[in-house]
């Protein structure tokens, strides 16, 4: 898989540089998703490495679990419910057509 920061275009105005924002794909619910209770110490990466067996993608589980997680938090307090797709295909493929460098 490619590194998720490589969908990031840069433009550049009056010798002033500007990234383009990431766009990230809503993920649906399926029953085939996996249901979790996080214990102390666990972290997005550490649950993706477990899970995908890739620590990059992180963000899925966040943004399946955006009602739940603080936008900025990482490391997760015990006893939360999150839910961890299963389908990273799908969601892999929306992200890249929603941050295809054809605008």
């Amino acid at each position: 898989m490619k590194n998720r920061l490589s969908n990031i275009s840069i433009e550049r105005k009056n010798q002033t540089q500007y990234y383009r924002g990431i766009k990230y794909p809503s993920i649906d619910p399926s029953i085939n998703d996996i249901h979790i209770i996080t214990t102390a110490g666990d972290r997005l990466d550490l649950l993706a490495n477990q899970f995908y067996n890739d620590v990059r993608l992180w963000w899925i589980i966040s943004i399946a679990n955006r009602d739940i997680l603080r936008k900025d938090s990482y490391g997760l307090k015990p006893g939360l419910e999150l839910r961890v797709p299963t389908n990273t295909t799908k969601i892999l493929k929306d992200f890249e057509n929603l941050n295809n460098k054809s605008y």
